[in-house]
């Protein structure tokens, strides 16, 4: 069983419901268990507990590209921003109509960048604003969709409530594929399924892989 964090397991940015937390619990003593979220580790610690990190099979953090077993990481990839992009998102972050911003709006991840117009340190009621905004304007995927065009060596989709995640193209969490056996029979659950989401990737080869 393969969990997205945000959205999925817990709220966007928030902490895992103590009930529900207690029944997951359990649930990882019967089942082989695994995370994969855009979030680095200490965020996804923060969110669901060591109790959750260090006993599920594995967690993958940042789509993937950074690895921990039982709380100590494993494997990591880089990813360094092309300066062009970099501008490209300053730019955007200028010219963006929704006015409020807070800050770390470019927050530098293993293996890959997460872009936020209201930034990664807004309030619940800041982000509530922001996400009203973008089901309006679909701002987010906007953004996305001009990274993916002008820049076919990376990849953009949009993540959690506020952020777009951006990384080298088949770094996403696809890619934690490659460490199951190609018989594994494999749940997923995710909250960014739609093709833009930062949760497609994986359902899309998950799908494959059952077609096949």
């Amino acid at each position: 069983f393969i969990f997205d964090v945000d959205g999925t397991l817990t709220p966007s940015r928030g902490i895992m419901d103590p009930e529900f937390k207690e029944f997951f619990l359990d649930f990882m003593k019967r089942e082989k268990c695994f995370l994969v979220t855009g979030s680095d580790y200490p965020k996804t610690v923060e969110q669901v507990g060591p109790e959750v990190t260090e006993n599920v099979v594995c967690v993958y953090n940042c789509s993937g590209n950074d690895i921990f077993f039982k709380g100590k990481r494993v494997n990591c990839h880089d990813f360094n921003l092309h300066t062009d992009v970099r501008k490209f998102l300053e730019g955007y972050l200028q010219s963006s109509p929704f006015e409020l911003r807070t800050s770390n709006h470019i927050e530098e991840r293993r293996g890959l960048v997460n872009f936020s117009i209201v930034g990664r340190n807004a309030t619940q009621e800041q982000r509530k604003a922001y996400v009203k905004h973008d089901q309006q304007f679909r701002e987010r995927e906007t953004i996305a969709y001009l990274i993916n065009t002008q820049w076919p060596e990376i990849a953009a989709s949009v993540g959690g409530e506020t952020g777009i995640d951006i990384h080298a193209r088949g770094a996403d969490k696809s890619q934690i594929l490659e460490d199951f056996d190609k018989d594994a029979e494999i749940h997923f659950f995710g909250d960014a399924m739609d093709p833009g989401g930062n949760d497609y990737p994986l359902y899309a080869a998950l799908q494959q892989v059952n077609t096949n």
